[in-house]
């Protein structure tokens, strides 16, 4: 068996051949008697395997010739006397020719496969066994060898977005040695191939595209997209992140462009939380984009029409939700990510009772937000219920970690969940949200509208709500003032301020202005990176309130029990599971969240949380739970470590 263009062949049945091609006897093509290929399996981490079919018997028989094909000897050659084995030189540019690609299991064609491909790193061994010799320099390399070189290379790069280029370029052809670097090193890379870089890319996607690394579903393939899904080469699906790119970040409506969400999201999955890369399956929803200068760039990839909405889009989504089940099955997990506010809570609304779906913008913020504050109150004292917050932003992210703070407050306390969100303001465009607002409010603010006169501005919202936590969620960069910010520090002694807009550029404050403006008394975290700041002497490490710390541990623990929907209390098991990771060395330094370094094992102990949940709720399908699930969690991790091959 060997594949073709997708397709298989067995015992001397071809499919996936062109009729130009499979009418004509006039060429009598003489197709190699044995072709050595590498069977095309889901499973790619079994290593490479070699089998044997032969084609000649299956052009030999073929029908009667065609009057579309140019009659030529078969013995006829193009250019330097090369036989044109598959009529593509003799066709006539209307004709139709056979697309063949045949992967080979040894010379160019395994150096191409990024799945398989080691470069320096094959051993003697298997280059003798793959026909690699003179393929390669002599030169064996190790991976740790490689890893080295690489890191070398991407430090030379200045910009951030040549840095994205070159990991995109390794990830296209050496995928092992991609994840490998992207997990030593991932403190100084996450930036790099997520946020903030990653909203750059999707900006100029449309100028650096170059491949796709996923399915772009548009409105064309309305009706067919089943069919689509069954495109993809894997068959194996865990994990779906999906967007329709109408507010990527904090930058707005980037169409199709957001398809570097999906892409970097999935590689953040497979290295933080250890899913398989053949697993993941990152989907751009192109439904047009009401982005003006999008639809008048001539390079831009995707609909040139405005955004599909009402029920249209509804129908396309419907079919795509009911193509992923049917295809994938009950327990693949669907991550929306980065749809617009009004979407965003219907589609969670919606299949969140049928599907196992999650929202990182709501649910995945929430829970690392969580997290952050679970661990300053080792820092400031009190409970959660004995804290007052004030959030600037009322969109998903906004009332995701409001809502989740409640629930928390609500299971702590006994209290009922209504009144534990009278301890939470928010403020949106228009002011602080009060009852007196109700009638205009979209229906997911309406449970913040507390009682309380007009507030206009978030400078007098401070004043008034007197608030000992401040989050900023609103996409609105530099609005944490230093008027705000001194208003907050003259109210408490150890300020909680989290500036979580992304990217940089969106940032509420910056962590210098955050700890200069309350004298180095603010305890700190943003969604972007920042650097250490220096203050008066001392330095404060600024902390990063990154998804990245909750989404793969929460969807590694999904995969491993089975899970067939999502809950509120794991992901409050999430928040738990994050807090416990944080060390009393990293509270004495102002870290109310623990290093990247040890991700890895911080997903795993996620994981383990969410899986117990899981089970504990009855909503696990993966029988009998193991005994032990933080040593089960990092058995299932994939590993980037090169294989040995027969």
């Amino acid at each position: 068996m060997f594949s073709i263009n997708g397709s298989s062949s067995l015992n001397g049945s071809l499919y996936g051949v062109s009729k130009s091609l499979t009418q004509s006897t006039q060429r009598k093509l003489r197709a190699p008697a044995v072709v050595v290929a590498a069977a095309a399996s889901s499973n790619r981490d079994g290593g490479v395997v070699l089998m044997e079919n032969g084609l000649k018997e299956t052009i030999e028989n073929a029908p009667s010739k065609s009057p579309s094909v140019i009659e030529k000897d078969s013995k006829s050659t193009v250019g330097g006397g090369v036989e044109d084995v598959y009529g593509e030189d003799s066709a006539t540019e209307d004709q139709y020719v056979t697309p063949w690609t045949v992967t080979v299991a040894s010379g160019y064609p395994l150096l191409r496969d990024p799945h398989y491909n080691k470069g320096l790193a094959f051993n003697e061994k298997e280059r003798d066994a793959h026909f690699l010799r003179g393929l390669l320099p002599p030169v064996v390399a190790s991976q740790d060898l490689q890893v080295k070189k690489m890191m070398a290379n991407v430090r030379q790069y200045q910009v951030p977005l040549q840095r994205y280029m070159a990991m995109m370029d390794l990830q296209e052809r050496n995928e092992r040695l991609f994840y490998k670097l992207l997990i030593d090193n991932v403190e100084e890379l996450l930036p790099v191939v997520y946020t903030p870089t990653v909203g750059e890319a999707c900006q100029k996607y449309g100028s650096i595209f170059r491949q796709p690394q996923g399915l772009f579903i548009s409105l064309k393939e309305k009706g067919k997209i089943l069919e689509v899904l069954k495109n993809w080469p894997e068959k194996n699906i865990q994990v779906i992140v999906v967007t329709d790119g109408e507010r990527i970040l904090g930058l707005g409506d980037l169409g199709c462009q957001g398809m570097g969400i999906p892409v970097g999201k999935l590689s953040l999955y497979t290295a933080l939380g250890g899913i398989r890369p053949s697993a993941c399956l990152p989907v751009t929803i192109d439904v047009g984009t009401n982005n003006e200068q999008l639809l008048n760039d001539e390079f831009y990839i995707g609909l040139k029409r405005k955004r599909a909405t009402g029920q249209e889009y509804a129908e396309l989504l419907d079919e795509f939700m009911c193509a992923v089940k049917q295809n994938y099955g009950e327990k693949v997990l669907v991550q929306f990510e980065d749809f617009a506010n009004h979407n965003a809570f219907d589609l969670l609304a919606k299949y969140g009772s049928t599907h196992l779906v999650f929202n990182d913008d709501i649910q995945g913020t929430a829970s690392v937000v969580l997290a952050g504050l679970m661990s300053s109150l080792k820092l400031v004292g009190g409970t959660l219920a004995e804290h007052s917050f004030l959030f600037l932003g009322a969109g998903e992210a906004g009332t995701g970690i409001a809502e989740l703070i409640a629930l928390e407050i609500s299971k702590q306390t006994g209290a009922p969940l209504e009144e534990a969100r009278k301890k939470i303001w928010l403020v949106d465009s228009k002011g602080l949200i009060v009852r007196s607002r109700m009638d205009s409010l979209q229906h997911f603010k309406r449970p913040w509208a507390h009682e309380h006169e007009p507030v206009k501005n978030l400078l007098d919202a401070v004043k008034v709500i007197k608030p000992t936590v401040l989050i900023g969620s609103s996409g609105a960069g530099r609005t944490f003032t230093k008027e705000v910010v001194q208003a907050m520090a003259s109210y408490n002694e150890k300020p909680v301020i989290l500036a979580l807009s992304n990217p940089t550029s969106q940032s509420e404050c910056t962590a210098e202005e955050a700890y200069t403006w309350s004298e180095g008394r603010t305890i700190f975290a943003s969604g972007s990176p920042f650097g250490p700041v220096e203050y008066n002497g001392k330095f404060y490490p600024s902390g990063q309130a990154n998804n990245a710390y909750i989404f793969p541990g929460l969807g590694l623990g999904l995969i491993i029990s089975g899970a067939i929907r999502v809950h509120d209390d794991m992901l409050l098991a999430a928040s738990e599971a994050l807090a416990a990771q944080v060390s009393q060395e990293n509270l004495e330094k102002g870290l109310i969240y623990p290093p990247f370094a040890n991700i890895r094992k911080i997903s795993a102990h996620i994981a383990a949380k969410v899986a117990a949940k899981a089970y504990e709720l009855g909503l696990a399908t993966r029988l009998p739970q193991p005994e032990n699930l933080v040593e089960y969690a990092e058995s299932c991790m994939y590993s980037p470590n090169y294989r040995n091959y027969r």
